[in-house]
């Protein structure tokens, strides 16, 4: 998982609008990222980058007055020097890892078995940075040809370059280096290689083979888009990868085709109005960001302006020319974001048309979706990914669970078909208010659900008899807050289910867990951003017998 999160958090939300994957899979962050835009294949308007402060860009990614080095002692390579290194893996984002003497140089493009020419752009003591001029040796890498015409520049996709059973593999990969360096876990071996302990060893964690997509194409149901001044005026799309310059996009391939057409329809109805972009080196104009949200079950779409300001010149003509070319469309919403924030909305948002809400369905359970809730941007692999959390909560129809981080409770309701009691608690209220609502769409009356933070209404819930049998979390990038650790330990549920978004905290959180009494058994990861470096997990835990002995039957 990644990437939009109306409330998900167990402690203080790190954004005003409640966003706590920050990253996103999707994430309510005006980033540097192409995935929050549309990132992909394009109109033919490649090198039509635009710098986000209000003019073209210079290429430079910053003037800071200190001079980065040339050449470092005990560093074997110099900034400009052209040498052939050695690909032997690919980071989190999905930079090739390469060796020169010993020394690490990341390279974008680059893969693992590749021997490729590099310039070296810059260096630091630890490890440097180099674009790849050309390809030596191919190697077994799993190259192939993007099929997008802009992947080189945007940053949304940073794997369309490697076959995509490849890349599931990688990510299985990425799993286990984070259980073992991290998370100090044995894991459990197999004919991959990943895993160091026998296959046979009980105490080794077994991490399964990535779930994938049958077609990893068009899976993005709702689009985030920057909105920015070119030559001609209006244009929005995406981030350049480590910038904030705006290319104008018009399509993309991992998103729905009916966000796009939204997308496209918005943009032109803000031209003939003369909507004014908004400058972020002037804090002046208007529209920010364009929202949009396609419920694939139903067909509704939703469309939120995000706007420096709480006047839309025109708006009824604005409103009337997007229903007019969006195709159902049943909510336009305004949200109010005037702070110089990295953060995509504000605190208030209005509904200027139709329904506050549009639904959705996954898996047979309906859910209303308002403009900041965090619904999963991958309905396919969110059935999957639920899925197994269930699988691994091993209900019988008798169990109490807690839904940690339960935000608009798509979990919990997950949950509820199989157990006799679910409690779901959130920081963020609006969140639990969608949540109540979405458990009384469906008829859900042994779910229940109350605002705080995980680590003090738990301990409540105890004292009032309510005793967990096992406990679902799935925390934000960050992972869970150590009072929740705690907190956990204290109530003993026999099992765990963690769902996670970033296997580094992951791994940091289960090594917390295992010294506290439980065994990791299994971690399912599954890819619910295809193409990106992204991977979801979900992790079985149990406690282990009071005398801490693994029991071997």
């Amino acid at each position: 998982m990644n990437s939009e999160r109306s409330g998900k958090g167990s402690g203080m939300s790190t954004h005003p609008t409640g966003d706590r994957r920050g990253k996103e899979n999707d994430r309510s962050r005006s980033g540097t990222s192409g995935k929050n835009g549309l990132g992909g294949k394009g109109n033919g308007a490649r090198g039509r980058r635009i710098d986000d402060r209000g003019g073209r860009s210079s290429g430079t990614r910053g003037s800071g007055s200190r001079t980065p080095p040339l050449a470092l002692a005990g560093v074997p390579v110099q900034v400009g020097q052209r040498i052939e290194s050695d690909i032997v893996g690919l980071t989190h984002d999905g930079e090739g890892v390469g060796r020169v003497e010993g020394y690490t140089l990341f390279v974008r493009g680059a893969l693992p078995g590749e021997r490729v020419r590099v310039e070296v752009l810059s260096i630091g003591k630890s490890f440097g940075r180099a674009q790849m001029t050309e390809i030596v040796n191919r190697g077994t890498g799993g190259r192939v040809e993007p099929p997008c015409p802009i992947h080189d520049t945007c940053g949304g996709c940073q794997l369309q370059h490697l076959d995509y059973q490849e890349q599931l593999k990688w990510k299985r990969q990425h799993v286990v280096d984070n259980l073992q360096r991290i998370g100090k876990l044995q894991v459990a071996g197999d004919q991959s290689g990943a895993g160091t302990a026998a296959l046979g060893d009980r105490s080794a964690v077994i991490v399964h083979p990535t779930i994938g997509m049958d077609e990893p194409w068009r899976y993005r149901n709702k689009a985030q888009v920057p909105i920015g001044h070119g030559e001609g005026g209006l244009i929005g799309g995406f981030y350049e990868m480590g910038s904030h310059d705006i290319v104008e996009m018009d399509s993309c391939l991992i998103q729905q085709e009916e966000n796009e057409e939204t997308v496209r329809a918005v943009k032109e109805a803000a031209r003939m109005l003369a909507i004014s972009p908004y400058n972020r080196a002037t804090g002046r104009g208007l529209l920010r960001h364009v929202v949009v949200r396609h419920a694939r079950t139903t067909g509704q779409r939703m469309v939120v302006l995000v706007t420096n300001g709480f006047d839309i010149p025109h708006a009824q003509e604005f409103v009337e020319l997007i229903r007019e070319r969006v195709p159902g469309i049943a909510s336009i919403c305004q949200n109010i974001q005037t702070a110089e924030t990295p953060v995509v909305f504000g605190d208030e948002t209005r509904t200027m048309w139709g329904e506050d809400v549009i639904y959705d369905e996954i898996d047979g359970i309906q859910f209303a979706i308002s403009p900041r809730s965090f619904f999963q941007v991958n309905p396919e692999q969110t059935v999957r990914l639920y899925g197994k959390a269930v699988e691994y909560a091993g209900l019988t129809g008798k169990e109490t669970v807690i839904d940690a981080y339960c935000g608009i409770g798509t979990i919990s309701l997950f949950l509820a078909r199989h157990a006799d009691r679910v409690f779901g608690v959130e920081i963020v209220p609006e969140a639990i208010e969608d949540a109540r609502r979405n458990a009384t769409i469906n008829g859900m009356n042994n779910v229940e659900f109350e605002v705080g933070a995980s680590e003090v209404v738990m301990p409540r819930w105890q004292k009032a008899g309510i005793t967990p049998d096992v406990i679902v979390v799935d925390p934000p990038r960050k992972g869970c807050d150590p009072a929740l650790i705690g907190t956990m330990l204290e109530l003993k549920p026999e099992r765990i289910v963690y769902v996670s978004c970033n296997p580094s905290t992951l791994a940091r959180d289960l090594r917390l867990l295992e010294d506290g009494g439980y065994r990791a058994l299994e971690v399912q990861p599954v890819d619910m951003f295809p193409h990106t470096g992204h991977v979801e997990c979900v992790v079985s835990l149990h406690r282990r017998p009071s005398n801490k002995v693994d029991f071997i039957t």
